[in-house]
């Protein structure tokens, strides 16, 4: 039973990913998009209005309708903090997405604005700040905290005691060893491993993978 209802900001795939789960999986019903009106290019998307963002306060007010930002980790997630301060500003309450498939195992419920998808698993003492998203499939380990407006995408294993700052990205695969602090503004490549604290704004590439002289059949694989 459907009730609540929510403005998703946003018309790109992350919005019709967040509709989409917010209709199967959670207490609330999709209404409407809402975009900067610049970036009004068509009437509906996903067979819903999409309305302007200057003035959604008023066709839809924060007293009857919670918001949330479905935008990706573009410019560091600084352009998703903007619109999330955007929302607080006209006084929504921000609602969050947590998957009914998610092993949440922590005490400390999330911030807001979280976006948790299926197959996380977040263990005891884990602290999460406001707008994060967990694509599919993590392991964050025990007592560790992730602060505001972070992006981690898929199968990363975070491990216990560590600090993710603000306005960071973890790319698919990679692993972070335990005790260490990951600094503001952090790129953690695809498949990247993180053995000790990271520098401000620093990007971590992993090592490339290498052609082999060998084509496939010239290797006997027992």
């Amino acid at each position: 039973m459907k009730n609540k209802k929510i403005i998703i900001i946003g018309n790109t795939s992350n919005a019709r990913l967040a509709k989409y789960f917010f209709d199967i999986d959670s207490e609330y019903e999709t209404v409407a998009f809402s975009v900067n009106e610049k970036y009004i290019s068509e009437s509906e998307f996903e067979g819903l209005p999409v309305k302007a963002f200057e003035g959604i306060e008023k066709t839809n007010p924060p007293s009857e309708y919670d918001a949330f930002v479905a935008v990706g980790y573009t410019n560091m997630n600084k352009v998703r903090e903007e619109l999330y301060n955007q929302c607080k500003e006209k006084g929504y309450n921000m609602a969050n997405y947590i998957s009914s498939r998610c092993s949440y195992l922590s005490q400390f419920e999330p911030g807001d604005n979280c976006f948790i998808l299926e197959d996380n698993t977040i263990q005891p003492f884990v602290k999460i700040g406001n707008d994060v998203v967990l694509w599919s499939g993590n392991h964050i380990g025990h007592d560790v905290t992730i602060e505001d407006h972070n992006f981690i995408t898929s199968h990363v294993v975070v491990s216990g005691f560590v600090t993710i700052k603000r306005n960071c990205f973890l790319g698919v695969n990679a692993t972070i060893r335990d005790g260490i602090t990951i600094a503001p503004e952090t790129l953690i490549a695809a498949g990247a491993i993180i053995m000790k604290d990271t520098e401000e704004k620093g990007v971590y590439l992993p090592a490339r993978s290498t052609l082999f002289e060998k084509k496939s059949d010239e290797i006997k694989i027992s």
